[in-house]
């Protein structure tokens, strides 16, 4: 870890800002990477296979659970919460074999702030409320807004919203682990649930060398490199802070998908973005207590 001991007190004050903006972009990266290299080759079921079989890997290593006495309540807990997991990866990388990867992490937040909104049900959440469901009406395909999203790819979207909102709910349960603890558990569990759907539908083409290099590749990129500098920024960041920044990755994704994948959004389209960011925004920044959205660290 690099020392910042050294930094001016404006370099340690933008620290943890520098840090979310980073995860987002990794995230935004390796997810990228993933679509253009791996979807050719072992299609969205092997490349969740081997994005959250190799992440699970990584941070097993990382944090050696087994260091620490598991209840079998704790068990359940993490069990559910690592199928949640393993649930969303695998809905947020089928949809985006038809939808833009912008589009599908604005679509997929409609999960944490579904949960946040809920919890709360205060006069000022149904603006958040408008706002999400204004920018949902402009990309799903309703007939509304003329949106020519794929209906499969934004059903597996929703589907990955569904099974988010999911792994909030239940990682709340195991929310007394240590974070390294629930995190490596809930990512071999993810992986005991989606490598088995990889490897029927890829089969020998997962173990091509290349494609395994991509995939560690992707999987520290997009798990390990997030993850470490989303926890160092909770130690320093308010969460409702911390939500407001987190809420950026619909935006950041659709810029780094425009720069490496060459998908361009449409207006409409990038006013949906800002009503989604927006509604999860302002119900970050007026939560009460650990309801805001993005408080715990990506799972995607």
């Amino acid at each position: 870890m690099p020392d910042f001991s050294s930094a001016s007190p404006v370099f340690h004050r933008f620290l943890p800002f520098l840090a979310v903006l980073g995860s987002v972009t990794a995230l935004g990266i390796g997810t990228s990477w993933a679509k253009h290299w791996l979807f050719p080759a072992v299609g969205a079921q092997g490349t969740t296979a081997l994005r959250v079989g190799f992440a699970a890997l990584l941070v097993l290593l990382l944090w050696r659970p087994w260091r620490w006495r598991l209840s079998r309540a704790d068990a359940k807990s993490v069990v559910l919460y690592g199928a949640a997991l393993g649930g969303m990866n695998l809905m947020f990388y089928m949809s985006l074999r038809t939808l833009p990867f912008g589009l599908a992490v604005a679509i997929e937040f409609a999960g944490p702030l579904a949960v946040a909104i809920w919890s709360s049900r205060r006069a000022v959440d149904f603006v958040w409320v408008l706002l999400a469901i204004a920018g949902l009406g402009l990309l799903l395909p309703l007939g509304l807004s003329g949106s020519m999203l794929d209906p499969v790819g934004v059903a597996y979207a929703l589907g990955a919203a569904v099974f988010w909102a999911l792994y909030i709910v239940f990682g709340k349960r195991a929310g007394h682990l240590h974070a390294g603890h629930s995190v490596s558990l809930g990512l071999l569990v993810a992986a005991l649930v989606v490598v088995p759907v990889g490897v029927a539908h890829a089969g020998a083409a997962l173990l091509s060398p290349s494609l395994l290099l991509i995939g560690v590749a992707v999987a520290a990129v997009s798990s390990a490199v997030p993850i470490s500098l989303e926890m160092m920024a909770l130690k320093r960041l308010p969460k409702e802070a911390f939500g407001i920044m987190i809420s950026m990755e619909p935006a950041v994704a659709a810029l780094v998908a425009m720069a490496l994948l060459s998908e361009h959004l449409s207006a409409v389209q990038w006013l949906a973005i800002g009503c989604i960011m927006a509604a999860s925004m302002g119900s970050a920044l007026t939560a009460r207590g650990p309801a805001a959205p993005g408080t715990e660290p990506q799972p995607a």
